[in-house]
């Protein structure tokens, strides 16, 4: 793998930071604590391509690759990892529309999400089947041109909130092989939604259930072929383990920052912390596991690019090590800050609740050992 970052990508790196900083930075502490969705700014990063970054250029999308994705989503998730977060999952949506829908489908839906007048979720997990996804037991029965959906979803990423919600559901035989994808539209009849989570992190973002009774939806919303959303479900999922390792990334990155700036600064018996050596070899042990972390994460990023053989075994990996890697290096720095770490007003503990949800989502990181593990067993 050549770690050498091309013009381009350097460029489009260079645009997030720039984004992150003017856009994100200044406002995601109040978006934290006052539960903000922070649509308008969501609306001007997919003015620069950032809600369709690996959807094609025929739609409005930007056409890039996984690991251009991966650079910006780190440095967006630098200033807020949760709204960073929640850009993957729609830009998640967009992909698996553009993949896996017909030239009808993406006509109708992917403009509108690309300039993201128009919000998406993806819906996979239930109250009965979290790591267990092929259990799922929303119903879609066909009648005629319609299915009608019996069911519920639960943590939805813009719950309530999203226009179109990509829905895996039961068309067929127990198993993986009876789940199909369908796209539901905001204000369908029997669509509806629960209340909104009060949650650790991951603040502004809405997340509630999603709800099915009796919802009609048309046989022309679904992607794909009868049985085939499993499928399409999981290979959406590669893609969103790079997304949410790197939003990881982001948010360790800046801790570390915050950490370095601190150290410089603050004394005790006498001296400055960076004077100290046993601190010293901890921040030597912080950056060496985020540039571990970042090198695995990238290389997934490109076998995932090239269709390589084992991409989803490197990509459950990257997510698992750079995921925890995250979290370990944002509460690290939270003790190096001391009781000030614990504050807001320093905001490393937004951090620390924003990054502890990516060791969970997409996978917990106990299936993802299970991933590898099945693969060097089989």
């Amino acid at each position: 793998m050549n770690t050498n970052l091309k013009e381009d990508q350097i460029a489009y790196q260079e645009t997030a930071r720039n984004f992150a900083l003017r856009e994100m930075g200044p406002y995601a502490s109040s978006w934290d604590e006052d539960s903000l969705f922070p649509v308008e700014t969501l609306r001007k990063a997919a003015a620069l391509g950032f809600a369709g970054i690996y959807t094609r250029s025929e739609f409005g999308g930007s056409g890039l690759g996984r690991l251009e994705a991966s650079l910006i989503f780190e440095e967006l998730a630098t200033a807020c990892p949760s709204t960073a977060a929640y850009l993957s999952v729609h830009n998640m949506v967009s992909w698996m529309i553009d993949t896996f829908g017909n030239s009808d489908q993406c006509t109708k839906w992917l403009p509108r999400l690309m300039t993201m007048e128009h919000l998406s979720s993806y819906c996979l997990t239930e109250p009965s089947s979290g790591s267990d996804a092929a259990s799922l037991k929303t119903k879609a029965v066909r009648e005629g041109d319609y299915y009608i959906l019996n069911g519920e979803k639960a943590f939805i990423s813009g719950g309530s909130v999203s226009d179109l919600y990509l829905c895996m559901v039961r068309t067929g035989e127990e198993g993986p092989k009876g789940i199909s994808a369908l796209v539901v539209e905001k204000g369908t009849p029997g669509l509806s939604f629960g209340k909104k989570e009060k949650k650790m992190g991951w603040n502004s973002q809405p997340t509630t259930t999603v709800v099915f009774q009796d919802c009609r939806v048309p046989v022309s919303h679904r992607i794909g072929g009868e049985g085939e959303g499993f499928t399409i479900a999981m290979k959406g999922l590669d893609g969103g383990r790079i997304n949410i390792a790197s939003c990881s990334l982001g948010g360790a990155r800046a801790c570390l920052e915050k950490a370095i700036a601190y150290m410089k600064e603050r004394k005790q018996f006498g001296k400055k912390l960076a004077e100290f050596e046993a601190l010293q070899f901890r921040l030597a042990d912080m950056v060496t596991d985020l540039e571990a972390a970042r090198l695995m994460v990238h290389n997934a990023a490109n076998k995932l690019d090239t269709n390589d053989h084992d991409a989803t075994i490197a990509c459950a990996m990257a997510k698992r090590f750079a995921t925890d890697v995250g979290f370990r290096i944002c509460n690290e720095a939270l003790q190096l800050h001391g009781g000030y770490g614990y504050l807001k007003d320093f905001q490393i503990e937004r951090y620390v609740r924003d990054l502890r949800v990516h060791q969970i989502l997409e996978g917990t990181n106990e299936i993802m050992r299970l991933i590898i593990s099945r693969d060097l067993l089989k």
